[in-house]
């Protein structure tokens, strides 16, 4: 535990329970790893219903920004940032949307997604579960995977 600026006691370290922690199946049915970052890990998304949407976890157990020191946070926002760089260049959409939520899965982790002028979308917030989920083969992973990680400008 760590106190944070306003005093709060907070939890700070891995969790068997979150599969952001524990790497569990779980983790592996909804997304694959596509790159370790500084203080977070790069994971590209099963579900393409927007092409290139990937999440960066924080590789600790946290579930909110301000749990994080000064520090970790400016690294973590870094990580958010290259990574978001790389799926803008791997996939050139018109605007990149950030989400952070963690309602459901409480672990400190930024949805990035790849937003298109023109789609059904376009002006509202992602949806994150949509009704039909684009899935691809094997070899559609290994491709968006290649992609971002030859963007990364480290």
């Amino acid at each position: 535990m760590r106190e944070t600026a306003g005093g709060l006691k907070q939890i700070h370290s891995d969790r068997p329970d979150c599969f952001y922690c524990s790497k569990n199946e779980k983790l592996d049915s909804l997304m694959i790893e596509a790159a370790a970052l500084q203080v977070s890990t790069l994971y590209v998304n099963r579900d393409q219903t927007h092409g290139g949407r990937c999440i960066v976890a924080y590789r600790r157990h946290a579930t909110e920004l301000f749990q994080l020191d000064r520090t970790e946070l400016r690294l973590f926002m870094e990580d958010v940032s290259l990574a978001a760089e790389a799926i803008y260049g791997a996939f050139r959409p018109d605007k990149m949307n950030y989400g952070i939520y963690g309602d459901l899965v409480p672990h400190l982790h930024v949805h990035l997604v790849p937003k298109y002028k023109g789609t059904e979308e376009w002006g509202e917030a992602f949806v994150n579960a949509p009704p039909s989920r684009k899935t691809l083969d094997p070899d559609g992973y290994r491709k968006i995977v290649e992609i971002i990680r030859s963007q990364l400008k480290r």
